[in-house]
């Protein structure tokens, strides 16, 4: 027997993600415009960055806070109590080395092995492949598609509940459709949650990026204070800090020592150095995430309108996150179709077989980029469909 025959099932099962496997094949492509992974054009401002490095270079790189420093996990109390209206203590967060890591100590919190989760589809890839990593099962329901609008009918989750459920991963706004719950909604999952006695995940990272007044709905405007949800969140998104890998954990302060054991167990905590940075944008970046939206608003505009006007393409502009979700009429198999746009457009989206049930069908466009750059691959997948 070889090494690669004696790794573990887990290991060996886990899926080599289907949008990185088209950015593999075009990352070198000269000129290519990439609209494939998830995060904007934009490096991480200097409001941010700046203090990060004044703290790595005045010697800040001991040791520290497993959940958190105290300064960073307050002006997340802060934080929350400016967007959500809600004043939380300071011991519901859990600093984490990424959204990424923020849902896996959630997931390694709430399942054993064997145990299900339901997750609403079409969805973003990583939530299930690390679920299957622990050992739990991921479990669609799918929302509901028709006219090019997304919406979701809560009797598809309450049909896969079964006695071996133990949570709900309900990302809203959604990666990849945008779809965002409207407060009935939350409402509507929460009563799920209650009565089946399970607990939600609940990945709002998108909440600021929505195109109607103020943010999306989320949970903290329904929710109880003895309600089993746990939020993960990223600084990744709203900052332009997706390389930084640095998110949270917002959960009941009676398991938040639970989450941290998790933390020691698997990075011992988040550079302290980097933590000044997440602080500095916790503190002075609402006007940046402001800019930020309207300038994915504008792009989605664009972007949107220039597929539709081609007459090959459904779709509609999202509610919120920054993505675009459509489909080309006479496509069909769209991983071939994304490599194919990335050869004769020059353009790198992700395809729609990376997102579960539901999505298979469709291509993914992150749009939070310069407009130039929107109109240059608008014009290029037109020209692309109408040659099809």
């Amino acid at each position: 027997m070889n090494q690669f025959d004696s790794l573990s099932r887990r290991a060996f099962e886990a899926p080599e993600s289907g949008i990185v496997a088209v950015v593999n094949h075009g990352r070198l492509k000269p000129g290519l415009i990439p609209l494939w992974a998830g995060e904007g054009d934009q490096s991480t401002p200097d409001f941010i960055a700046r203090p990060a490095a004044d703290a790595l270079l005045s010697g800040e790189t001991f040791y520290t806070w497993q959940r958190g420093i105290p300064e960073l996990r307050q002006a997340l109390v802060d934080y929350h109590s400016r967007h959500f209206g809600r004043q939380l203590p300071l011991d519901s967060f859990c600093v984490t080395g990424s959204g990424m890591q923020a849902i896996k100590i959630a997931i390694e919190a709430v399942v054993d092995p064997g145990d299900e989760v339901v997750q609403l589809t079409p969805a973003w890839p990583n939530f299930a492949a690390a679920l299957r990593l622990s050992g739990g099962v991921p479990v669609a329901a799918e929302l509901d598609y028709i006219d090019g609008r997304w919406s979701l009918d809560p009797g598809r989750i309450a049909s896969v509940i079964t006695p071996r459920t133990r949570a709900l991963f309900i990302n809203s706004p959604s990666n990849p459709t945008g779809w965002t719950a409207t407060r009935e909604d939350l409402v509507a999952i929460l009563e799920l949650a209650r009565k089946h006695g399970l607990w939600i995940i609940a990945d709002e990272i998108y909440t600021r990026f929505f195109y109607a007044a103020g943010r999306a709905p989320s949970f903290l405007d329904v929710m109880d204070d003895n309600d089993r949800i746990l939020f993960v969140n990223t600084f990744s998104k709203n900052w332009s800090m997706t390389g930084w890998r640095v998110g949270w954990i917002m959960a009941p302060p009676s398991i938040i020592q639970v989450l941290e054991n998790s933390v020691q167990y698997q990075t011992s905590g988040v550079a302290q150095f980097m933590q000044k940075g997440a602080l500095a944008a916790l503190q002075s970046g609402d006007d940046y995430v402001d800019a930020q939206v309207a300038k994915a608003a504008s792009a989605r505009d664009l972007f949107c309108d220039a597929l539709t006007s081609t007459n090959r393409v459904v779709t509609q502009k999202p509610d919120g996150a920054f993505y675009a979700f459509f489909r080309i009429d006479g496509v069909s198999d769209t991983k071939a179709a994304a490599i194919d746009i990335v050869d004769r457009a020059g353009v790198g989206l992700a395809p729609g077989t990376a997102f579960d049930r539901g999505g298979e069908s469709f291509l993914r466009a992150c749009f939070l980029r310069r407009l130039d750059h929107i109109e240059e691959a608008a014009n290029r997948l037109a020209s692309y469909i109408s040659a099809l």
